[in-house]
């Protein structure tokens, strides 16, 4: 029995504004045929008491503590730029009040 008929392909192909000719209607429904059927494979496993998972092995970052270090060449840097105010590089105003 056929759970995806051809005027299914040609609704969803509607729906998502595609143009499917005609010669490639029966060609996808038999493919969302074997799709479904997998996918009633796949709902007849148990899984009972497996947890649900995002990908298959667990991935760990490995991160570092950040630190805050003083650099000596501060003042060195902000003194080239090419206009200053205080701690800080003075740019061009972009943005319109």
């Amino acid at each position: 029995m056929s759970h995806i008929s051809a005027d299914d392909v040609r609704k969803v192909a509607e729906l998502a504004r595609l143009d499917l000719p005609e010669a490639k209607v029966q060609a996808y429904t038999s493919q969302l045929e074997r799709i479904l059927d997998y996918v009633a494979q796949l709902e007849a496993v148990d899984t009972e008491g497996v947890p649900p998972t995002t990908r298959a092995v667990e991935v760990v970052n490995v991160t570092r503590d950040d630190a805050v270090k003083p650099t000596p060449v501060r003042e060195d840097l902000l003194n080239l730029a090419p206009q200053r105010e205080g701690d800080f590089f003075r740019v061009p105003k972009i943005l319109a009040d």
